[in-house]
């Protein structure tokens, strides 16, 4: 059995993937997007598991909670956002999580990792302080959650639009107030009246895990704040996530270009973080001093946990042509040392544990290169651009490459071939005439083999063509040369 990007079920979508070991297992947990989605996190929380042993077979533990759970949200009206979990000292497990730039942040526990959790509560600050209300000042966002070895808690949270990423809060005309329910207009209210956050926050919880020792303070700034700091150009913008690893400290967060995943270590848990790096860009932007992407970018958000002998970094992608149906990856990263982490970059084969082999079928859409001529080294999938350059989508259960025409370039790392001649088929329809060359170089610039396509109907047909590949560990590389637009739906080597 082998495994690839996105490691999960090509019809589930869980972004915003937080992996953590409980026992032998990994359970991640993250959002959860739905196929051709028009808002992010429109399902409910759904957690799957892996054995350390097997990082290729995963498991389905169900859905973990409901939206509806929390009493703030009783009609289900807002999308529950990125989460995180940890054992507490009581050796329950807490649910940590956020609504819809909802000022709250939400907390409910479970007696298994797996869940299900039941709701607990809201982050308040004690009775000394603001009279013991519910926390949401600096933008209750994206909540991460650390247990320490000492049995101390730790919370962060944020929400820092800056630079790339300006952000207004939402406005209503006097009719749309006026057509709203009690209910919405309440709700609306509360979040217009919000604050977005300046930086990234922490605060200490008490064993009861809800409550806050003290305000929260500063970890690491955002784009508003970053000159002089080491962070300037990466500064925090969301996606909270904090781990421990050899007495190290490691906050990872996307920055304010929204595509990267980048970290902070310190030696301690609620201060001193110095930058770090870029750990991974959702189109390996900065790889190698790469300017322009090679996958559609969009949002990223994730974690970083060791997993067996081995550390990994869990990431989404962006799929249907919107940045409301995202996919969870994952990649083997390398602590140097030192404790930095370079930057790793997006594959296929992801928790496979190396190349793929290059036998068998595999379903088009586990490509970690798709660009075209209308490839865009930006975020705004407003553009109607995103729709039309190549990418993921699903019919039914089933995923499939779209809009492929003339200069697009789909590109799967890695393969193990052995050199010798083979076959390879792809199922295709469209309309569209021309040549697919194979490659290892996104340029071609050394073909390996030659696929002719008279694609003249909406029906998926068989196209074939021999192809030499060079013997080892390489990437392939299919690009399209000819007229109209096609679909791709698999690979198949013989």
């Amino acid at each position: 059995m082998q495994s690839f990007n996105p490691y999960l079920p090509l019809n589930e979508y869980i972004p915003d993937g937080e992996p953590h070991v409980f026992g032998d297992r990994v359970y991640v947990y993250g959002s959860h997007d739905l196929p051709g989605g028009r808002a992010y996190c429109e399902g409910d929380y759904a957690v799957w598991s892996a054995p350390l042993k097997d990082l290729k077979t995963w498991r389905s533990e169900g859905t973990s909670y409901y939206k509806t759970q929390d009493p703030s949200n009783a009609e289900g009206k807002m999308q529950l956002w990125a989460p995180d979990v940890t054992r507490g000292p009581d050796g329950r497990w807490y649910l940590y999580y956020c609504f819809s730039f909802y000022p709250e942040i939400g907390v409910a526990v479970g007696d298994s990792p797996a869940g299900p959790f039941s709701f607990y509560g809201h982050v308040r600050y004690p009775a000394h302080l603001n009279g013991g209300r519910e926390l949401r000042e600096f933008m209750p966002f994206d909540p991460a959650v650390l247990t320490d070895d000492d049995g101390r808690v730790y919370l962060y949270y944020g929400f820092a639009p800056a630079c790339e990423k300006e952000m207004k809060l939402p406005k209503a005309t006097p009719e749309e107030l006026a057509a709203m329910s009690p209910e919405q207009r309440e709700r609306f209210e509360k979040i217009r009246g919000i604050e977005f956050g300046e930086n990234s926050m922490c605060v200490e919880l008490e064993a009861d895990m809800l409550t806050m020792k003290d305000t929260p303070h500063v970890l690491i700034p955002g784009g508003h704040h970053a000159a002089g700091t080491g962070f300037e150009g990466h500064a925090f913008f969301e996606a909270s996530s904090i781990r421990k690893f050899d007495g190290r400290y490691y906050f990872v967060y996307s920055s304010h270009k929204s595509h990267e995943l980048c970290y902070a270590v310190s030696d301690r848990p609620d201060g001193g973080f110095v930058y770090g790096g870029t750990i991974i860009s959702n189109g390996d932007v900065g790889l190698n001093g790469r300017t322009s992407p090679v996958y559609p970018l969009g949002n990223n958000h994730g974690g970083i946990e060791k997993l067996g002998k081995d550390y990994y970094v869990f990431y989404h992608r962006q799929t249907n042509g919107t940045e409301f149906s995202r996919q969870g990856c994952a990649e083997k990263i390398e602590i140097l040392p030192d404790g930095s982490i370079p930057q790793v970059e997006i594959t296929s084969c992801g928790l496979n544990g190396g190349p793929l082999r290059s036998e068998g079928r595999y379903p088009a859409s586990i490509a970690c290169h798709l660009t075209d001529r209308d490839t865009l080294d930006y975020i705004d999938y407003s553009d109607p651009r995103y729709r039309s350059q190549v990418h993921v989508t699903q019919e039914g259960y089933e995923q499939h490459l779209t809009c492929i025409r003339d200069g697009a370039a789909i590109g799967y790392k890695y393969f193990d071939f052995s050199g010798a001649a083979r076959r390879l088929l792809l199922e295709a329809r469209g309309y569209f005439e021309g040549v697919l060359l194979a490659a290892h170089d996104p340029e071609g610039a050394a073909p390996i083999g030659e696929l002719r396509l008279m694609l003249r109907e909406g029906a998926w047909s068989i196209v074939e063509a021999t192809i030499t590949p060079q013997a080892g560990t390489r990437p392939l590389y299919l690009l399209a040369k000819g007229e109209g637009s096609f679909e791709l739906r698999s690979l198949i080597f013989m």
